[in-house]
């Protein structure tokens, strides 16, 4: 059986850059082994497959080559900017029905948006100076304790006080794994507040080895915990950030992902994480 793969670049800034993520539409009669397998042979971050759904507009399910994870946010993004682009949805709400429950889209211009919801935070104080090690910082150069954060997946923030530290990190792939295992993470997701452009208020990496990919260069579901971090534990208190991403890459990729905060009396009740997205490609790949 051959199956088409869109190729799709997500979170694109000036229609440029983007990360790459695979989109199988009608994929109602793909097992999970053959959707694994398509995933591993596409070679990306993420490759989203949309089936029909009895709970929600669509049914998305999400892998990496390595195993299926139950949210993506650029994958997201590449799908429903395909669906637009196919006629197949219209400006307005939709709704995604995921491995871990129905989340909330939004259609909106060229722009698409998916939902995540209100943070929770945990401490994890005891892996301080063990996350630290893995990607080769001192105590000197961050800028807070890493805290684990999850608005739909669990991620760890890191700040860094500055760009040359964070493009010059030293990472430790299998060490950065067996923590996020161990605590259940995506990955790492390492920021310093010193940007390339001036509109956005931070610059960040993403790191999730765990799922088979080391880097990657934009990630939507990341950047919600971004985001809320700077509002309740920075003090940025407003409705919206731009985060960029990408650009310390060993192959540069500049991103941009726009979070829009839902509060209420300061209270984040939930999150709209939002990008454009360009179609690259398309590959066809036989199971």
């Amino acid at each position: 059986m051959k199956i088409k793969v869109k190729i799709l670049n997500a979170f694109v800034d000036n229609n440029k850059g983007g990360n790459p993520a695979g989109v199988v539409i009608n994929a109602d009669k793909l097992n999970r082994q053959q959707k694994l397998t398509i995933a591993k042979k596409a070679g990306l971050s993420e490759t989203a497959f949309v089936s029909k759904s009895i709970k929600a507009d669509f049914k998305l399910d999400f892998y990496t080559p390595t195993r299926q994870i139950a949210h993506c946010g650029h994958a997201t993004i590449a799908v429903f900017s395909y669906l637009a682009q196919l006629g197949k949805v219209n400006q307005g709400w939709y709704t995604k029905e995921t491995i871990d429950g129905n989340r909330k889209i939004l259609i909106d211009g060229d722009m698409a948006y998916m939902q995540q919801l209100a943070p929770e935070y945990t401490p994890i104080e005891k892996y301080h100076h063990e996350i630290l090690n893995s990607i080769g910082v001192t105590e000197q150069e961050v800028i807070n304790n890493p805290l684990l954060i999850n608005t739909g997946n669990s991620f760890v923030i890191i700040g860094v006080k500055n760009k040359t530290i964070l493009a010059e990190l030293t990472l430790d792939f299998k060490k950065i794994s067996s923590i996020s295992e161990e605590l259940d993470l995506i990955g790492y997701y390492v920021y310093t507040n010193e940007t390339q452009h001036k509109e956005s208020d931070v610059s960040t990496r993403m790191f999730f080895p765990r799922y088979g990919v080391e880097e990657e260069a934009a990630t939507g579901m990341a950047a919600g915990p971004m985001a809320c971090y700077l509002y309740d534990k920075i003090g940025i208190k407003k409705g919206g950030f731009n985060i960029e991403q990408g650009y310390f890459m060993p192959s540069p990729s500049a991103s941009k992902i726009v979070i829009n905060l839902d509060t209420k009396r300061g209270q984040i009740l939930s999150l709209m994480a939002g990008g454009k997205a360009n179609i690259s490609r398309e590959v066809e790949i036989e199971v």
